[in-house]
């Protein structure tokens, strides 16, 4: 008799939605980490009275009304609003494109003014790269001092050496909203991301600091299945070759003061400044004048590094090259009888916290009905 029913190997949002729905059914789960806490990549420990984003800014956003039930029926969500701030060289612009950053980049004030003003500066011929894609879209100012820093800081690379589908698309809204995203549901966990992942995981067994493929075979003794969220390529000993990746770095500071830089996300988006954003972590959860209810604050300046083995991968670099070495893992995985697959590293693509809890709580109804 196997311990358990399944072995959930990462308890981060993928693996912790799928073992919640499924001890929910009765199934016995075992969820190991390799890290020393659970939460992957939204863990947000409490720091001097702040919840830090550990790996970087998360905010919860959906237009899936049923997922947004089912993480506010775990915990309460607040209020929070994505309104991130752009400073080039000292000026600062609102995001995502609109009315505000229109009026601040030109004076503009109406619609027509601005389109004209796009016009008039965009790339008109066949995009061959990243560069000559933002053009066609917003043209020449926004380009050089919203985009072109930003996104060589992002990827390492000048933007005439990356592929125009890289920027498929720049929204621009003639509107004056800062709202970032366009999801009707937005906010944070009232108390942190922690007592999301803690609601998630509750009734499941947990084993942290647990590396899974150093001890597969004794694990996989235990349980009738395994859910695998971690690299599909390390999974299999490389056997095709390495998927790359980009990586983040975090510098992080308590400051004294409350109020260090008056938002959540600033970007920095002129080249020169090393770093591509400041998060500055109690605006996630506090608002007006409760901000001051601290003497200090807590900062973390963000670096897009190129990942080398040994750092966390966080960006798939998801050209050619890399897609097609994935589907040759994919084509593998696909063979296997009692391993299951899912999630940003499994997948082999970036998912944002709703999609990742979406993709687990579709796989729960694909094996529950269809035994697959």
């Amino acid at each position: 008799m196997k311990e358990y029913d399944y072995l959930i190997v990462g308890a981060g949002l993928f693996g912790a939605t799928f073992a919640h729905k499924m001890t929910q059914r009765g199934k016995r789960c075992l969820v190991i980490d390799s890290r020393p806490h659970v939460g992957g990549n939204i863990y947000s420990p409490e720091v001097d009275g702040i919840h830090v984003h550990q790996y970087g800014a998360h905010i919860f956003h959906t237009g899936n009304k049923q997922v947004w039930d089912y993480v506010n029926s775990l915990v309460p969500f607040n209020r929070y609003t994505n309104c991130p701030i752009a400073n080039y060289k000292g000026e600062l612009y609102n995001l995502p494109f609109n009315m505000n950053t229109f009026y601040e980049m030109w004076g503009t004030r109406t619609p027509k003014e601005v389109q004209e003003k796009i016009e008039s500066q965009r790339f008109k011929g066949e995009p061959r790269n990243l560069e000559e894609q933002a053009l066609s879209l917003v043209g020449t100012d926004i380009y050089e001092k919203l985009i072109k820093g930003y996104t060589e800081k992002q990827w390492g690379r000048d933007c005439k050496d990356l592929p125009a589908f890289i920027i498929r698309r720049l929204p621009l809204r003639y509107v004056f909203d800062n709202n970032y995203f366009n999801d009707p549901y937005q906010g944070i966990p009232v108390g942190g991301y922690n007592q999301l992942i803690a609601h998630l995981l509750d009734g499941a067994e947990i084993c942290l600091n647990c590396d899974y493929l150093e001890h597969r075979a004794e694990l996989n003794a235990l349980a009738k299945k395994v859910l695998y969220t971690g690299a599909i390529d390390r999974f299999y000993d490389f056997k095709f070759g390495r998927l790359e990746y980009r990586s983040v770095q975090f510098d992080t500071e308590k400051i004294g003061m409350p109020n260090y830089q008056g938002n959540a996300v600033v970007n920095y988006t002129d080249r020169e400044t090393p770093w591509t954003r400041i998060i500055e972590h109690k605006h996630f959860e506090t608002f007006g004048e409760e901000v001051y209810k601290l003497p200090h604050t807590i900062i973390s300046r963000e670096f897009s590094v190129e990942w080398k083995p040994g750092m966390e991968p966080y960006y798939p670099v998801n050209d050619d090259k890399n897609n097609n070495l994935y589907e040759q893992y994919k084509a593998l995985a696909a063979t296997e009888k009692d391993v299951l697959f899912g999630g940003r590293l499994a997948d082999y693509k970036y998912y944002d916290m709703a999609p990742t809890m979406e993709h687990a709580l579709e796989l729960v109804q694909r094996v529950l009905f269809t035994n697959r």
